[in-house]
């Protein structure tokens, strides 16, 4: 099965050197699967011709806002709006959450909450337990956009998870492609200038717990390898 990775963000340099681009660490998230791959860097104006260049697409995370009024993102949007419409199998991590649910009928912008960084805590509104995943964001999605069910939520983002009930798409806000060693060092690089001094350090001592990020790996891939069987039947 052929995954197309709409790429939206670049990490820092030094942080590009150490753990690959985003996705690079797609890859090793859903490594183990039988999935191919192939990127498009939506930001150097690099688009697939259409939906039917991939059998399934991701969504990578990225510093922009979505309600930005940036070419490429108003594209992307409208790139969304044709995977879904063409029922292909999608699925949106952080920017590509909030880029899925502004395309199609919700609401992102800029939390009063501030950041969300570190090793989050949600609940997984499917598996009824909860999960823990490392997050970097300050836009949420604020309004639901129609035809969705919340599958991911906490006190801090209501809305961390979304699956689509008129087509194969699912969003969730945190990073499961993120390692600790990743956040820690732009959290380290971040300190005191994008993110606040005293929520970094209380990410930076978090770093430490158990994180679930391997399990999501496996169900995003079982989210595409499910859905391009029901596909093929």
């Amino acid at each position: 099965m052929r995954i197309g990775i709409l790429e939206t963000g670049f990490p820092p340099r030094d942080l590009q050197e150490a753990h690959g681009t985003y996705p690079q660490m797609f890859e090793r998230l859903l490594a183990g699967h039988g999935l191919e791959f192939r990127a498009w860097p939506l930001l150097k104006d690099d688009f697939p011709e259409g939906p039917e260049e991939a059998d399934g697409w991701l969504i990578t995370g990225s510093r922009f806002g979505v309600y930005e009024d940036i070419p490429w993102i108003r594209r992307a949007e409208a790139l969304v709006r044709e995977i879904h419409a063409a029922r292909l199998p999608l699925v949106g991590i952080c920017f590509g959450h909030q880029l899925m649910a502004q395309a199609l009928g919700g609401k992102v912008e800029q939390s009063g909450k501030g950041w969300g960084i570190g090793v989050q805590t949600y609940r997984d509104l499917e598996a009824g337990e909860d999960i823990s995943i490392i997050a970097s964001h300050q836009d949420q999605v604020v309004a639901q956009p129609p035809h969705t069910r919340v599958i991911a939520e906490s006190a801090f983002c209501p809305l961390a998870g979304l699956a689509w009930t008129d087509g194969p798409s699912i969003s969730w806000q945190p990073h499961p492609e993120m390692s600790a060693a990743f956040s820690r060092g732009l959290i380290e690089e971040r300190i005191g200038t994008l993110y606040p001094e005293p929520v970094a350090r209380a990410a930076l001592d978090g770093l430490s717990k158990p994180i679930d990020s391997p399990a999501m790996g496996t169900r995003i891939a079982r989210f595409f390898l499910d859905h391009a069987a029901t596909a093929e039947a």
